[in-house]
């Protein structure tokens, strides 16, 4: 009898998401747009304190769009996290601008201040610098912020994996120009896709939903000045959103217990760290990740292979944008003073663990004993 699948993060549904869904059905929107669509982008405004909000068929969309409104064209310069997923960068590359990958600090995994200050001396004119919020840890927003306020360059936040995570009591996502959230099933919270842009500059939101609905100008017949985007969330994929946005707290506190019960269990192996918290903020914990010790005779790859042995999920923390076939050639900064960037480093030593929300007490105890049992324990 094969194994229970324990997943990496997967989609935790209530019950709620269905009555928005059959709201949708009921009344017949089920087309782009509609009810729930306003109302899920007022939901998301209202708990992040933002001005505007607009709803996209992914985080991804959101990210472009929001480069969009900071005017990146071909040729431009921009700055970029580069330990993430590489949904952050491509859309750089959709506009034929520059990337040039920032590395992370070791207190938060995240853009480091240093590397990018280095930057701003190699090239004084970036058109936007683009900041992942890494595993659901805030970055140094105040220190990030004040090099950019410095050089009048617009700060875009990927608040992807971060939702809920908050910096000094505010909502990430929500102290830049632009702030991006994604709903993809892995998320703390779902729509099965989807994601969000916000912003305290309402006419950009607007513009956003214009360019989102194919740029279709205000005329009885179809007319287009500007080249748009099919980028709009549908009414049912928000209607799931609705219904999620009801237990994103809950989400939140079980992803915390579970990263503190992986970091009391490994407390006494040595070789164990988990993933660093950033003491001016409040993480959302969406993957509790751990890195092993220079030396260890244990490497990840081994744990990684003896859950999957017992049917359970895990990851290897994301490999740098810079080693990257795709992104050969372009830039990387660095304030690391050895012959390793630090993202690397992470990306050598860690792994991410199985952190879904619907783990039993039964199921963590398993994944627990067989990490132990890989150092002996």
């Amino acid at each position: 009898m094969e194994k229970k699948r324990i997943y990496l993060s997967c989609p935790t549904m209530h019950g709620e998401e269905l009555e928005f869904v059959h709201e949708a059905f009921d009344t017949n929107w089920v087309a782009p747009l509609g009810p729930n669509v306003n109302e899920f982008e007022k939901e998301v405004a209202a708990y992040t304190g933002s001005k505007a909000a607009a709803a996209l068929s992914a985080g991804t969309a959101a990210i472009h769009l929001a480069l969009k409104l900071a005017d990146v064209k071909e040729g431009d310069i921009v700055f970029v996290s580069d330990l993430t997923f590489s949904a952050t960068c491509n859309p750089i590359c959709y506009e034929k601008a520059i990337p040039v990958f920032i590395d992370s600090e070791p207190d938060t995994w995240n853009m480091d201040p240093k590397a990018l200050k280095k930057a701003f001396e190699k090239y004084p004119n970036p058109k936007a610098v683009v900041c992942v919020h890494l595993y659901g840890t805030p970055a140094k927003i105040d220190e990030l912020m004040a090099i950019c306020g410095e050089h009048n360059v617009p700060f875009i936040e990927d608040a992807a994996e971060s939702m809920s995570a908050t910096y000094k009591g505010k909502q990430t996502g929500t102290f830049g120009k632009f702030g991006i959230f994604s709903f993809n099933g892995n998320k703390i919270i779902t729509t099965s896709g989807g994601g969000m842009l916000v912003s305290d500059d309402e006419e950009a939101i607007a513009r956003a939903r214009f360019l989102s609905t194919q740029a279709r100008d205000a005329a009885r017949h179809y007319q287009h000045s500007n080249i748009g985007y099919n980028y709009r969330m549908s009414n049912v994929v928000a209607g799931i959103g609705r219904g999620q946005m009801l237990h994103l707290e809950e989400h939140k506190a079980i992803k915390k217990k579970i990263y503190e019960q992986y970091k009391a269990a490994f407390a006494d192996i040595e070789e164990i760290t988990m993933n660093p918290m950033n003491p001016d903020g409040d993480s959302n914990c969406w993957l509790s990740c751990m890195t092993l010790s220079e030396g260890c005779e244990v490497t990840p790859n081994q744990i990684m292979d003896a859950l999957e042995a017992e049917n359970m999920e895990s990851r290897p923390i994301w490999k740098p944008m810079h080693l990257q076939p795709v992104f050969e050639g372009y830039d990387f900064i660095s304030a690391a003073e050895g012959d390793i960037s630090v993202g690397e480093d992470i990306f050598n030593r860690g792994l991410c663990l199985p952190s879904d929300i619907k783990n039993t007490e039964e199921d963590m105890a398993n994944i627990i004993s067989i990490v132990r049992g890989c150092f002996g324990r």
